[in-house]
């Protein structure tokens, strides 16, 4: 049995064409603008999955910059303290080894104990040295200072840490333990101070305190040379991060950019199909009454 094919059916295959034809056009128009191959998840599902997924880790990767510039903000505040405390210990020793001279006189002795406690004053400033508000030798204490009180003590929170977390399942520590730096209480820096102070005044030889300068230079000393090891770690894990960004955004964009080269072509492409297909259902439509009282 032959299928009669009428005008009407003619006319609504030509218009379904013609739409067609139109739609597609308007994609291409549409990627034209956005340079982008998906504007809506629909265009393409998995793609659209997929860049869901790249965005998500850059936004981790991120956080995760913003953290390591944090890391190196407490870091360099730590490492900045740790060497003026270095300098600082460095006067206390020389100051102690002429303490141990027995022929000073008594104006020369006070005049060194009247350094010896400004030394103090500037070694309990570096000990409350602060970082975008909060004290780096307090751990995650929020107390405005590591060390208060006369003598000085420890208002940290003993045990605890301050870490930022700089890759997956990698973080590093950024503050330092006031009390494992400085002391606290008998045996700490400040009293270590008070006590060449008050020897020289009573006009007793510093020299037996000259071991416990050491010990507490030392100390400071491998401070230092932690805080090194660990701004060596977070600069590795910053060329990491970097890395995987690049890597990220290379693909983020093999997903969603366009080529304006082929952008262009399919354009054209688009807009050629488009015009032929109306130039083709001008021809196939049958004439109508008006085209013959013309």
């Amino acid at each position: 049995m032959l299928s009669r094919v009428t005008n009407t059916t003619m006319t609504n295959t030509a218009q379904r064409n013609l739409q067609t034809s139109m739609l597609r056009r308007a994609e291409a128009q549409e990627h034209a603008m956005t340079l982008k191959r998906i504007s809506r998840p629909s265009q393409d599902p998995m793609a659209a999955a997929d860049s869901l997924r790249v965005k998500a880790d850059q936004q981790s990767a991120a956080q995760y910059t913003r953290n390591i510039d944090n890391g190196k903000g407490w870091l360099t505040a730590l490492d900045s303290a740790l060497s003026n405390t270095s300098k600082l210990m460095t006067r206390v020793r020389e100051l102690t080894i002429q303490g141990g001279n027995e022929t000073l006189s008594p104006a020369a002795r006070n005049a060194i104990a009247v350094e010896v406690e400004g030394l103090k004053r500037d070694l309990l400033g570096q000990a409350n040295t602060r970082f975008l508000g909060r004290s780096v030798f307090a751990g995650n204490s929020d107390a405005e200072a590591a060390f208060t009180g006369t003598p000085p003590v420890f208002t940290g929170a003993p045990g605890s840490t301050v870490e930022r977390r700089v890759g997956e399942g990698q973080t590093i520590r950024v503050d330092a333990d006031g009390a494992a730096v400085f002391g606290n209480g008998p045996g700490s820096v400040f009293d270590l101070l008070d006590g060449i102070a008050a020897d020289l005044r009573a006009g007793i030889s510093t020299s037996a305190r000259l071991g416990a300068v050491d010990a507490q230079f030392n100390r400071v000393s491998a401070g230092q040379a932690e805080i090194g090891a660990r701004h060596s770690r977070l600069l590795n894990a910053e060329d990491t991060n970097k890395v995987q960004v690049a890597a990220l955004e290379e693909q983020r964009a093999g997903i969603e950019d366009l080529d304006l080269a082929e952008m262009l072509t399919n354009l054209k492409i688009q807009d050629l199909s488009y015009q032929g297909a109306l130039s083709v259902t001008s021809k196939v439509l049958s004439p109508t009454l008006l085209d013959f009282l013309r």
